[in-house]
């Protein structure tokens, strides 16, 4: 099997997006707050936004862990009055974030987030990370 590329990694984001029930969008983000992927549909500047605020919730949720012994961070929700923001470590300090809507079920969103992650974690290796990064930029 061929390693992955940039072009695979955003097609499997946009899949996420467009098959799991609830989801809007789905957004990479790399270990220093780039957006490395994004759902279709996402405007540029939004993604690059909505990347940077996953990256702040995931270690604002660090923060947390590291001050009490309560384990590293899994998901972080933002519940607001329309919809969900869901975020979760992917690897390599990599997340994934996503949008769903109010009737969307947490618990379907996490699972399958949970499988995404699993699943990603085999392949985004930090050669992956730049050229997606690298792509994005372009």
């Amino acid at each position: 099997m061929s390693p992955p590329t940039a072009q695979s990694f955003a097609w499997l984001i946009d899949r996420f997006a467009l098959h799991t029930a609830g989801a809007l969008a789905a957004i990479a983000v790399s270990a220093d707050g780039l957006l490395i992927a994004g759902s279709q549909g996402l405007d540029r500047a939004d993604a690059d936004r909505l990347a940077a605020t996953c990256s702040a919730m995931l270690a604002l949720a660090q923060g947390v862990s590291d001050s009490h012994p309560l384990g590293d961070p899994d998901k972080v929700v933002v519940e607001l009055a329309r919809g969900y923001l869901v975020v979760c470590t992917i690897s390599i300090g990599c997340s994934l974030g996503v949008l769903a809507n109010k009737q969307a079920s947490l618990g379907t969103i996490a699972y399958e987030m949970a499988m995404f992650a699993n699943r990603a974690s085999e392949v985004l290796t930090p050669a992956l990370v730049e050229e997606l990064k690298n792509t994005v930029g372009a």
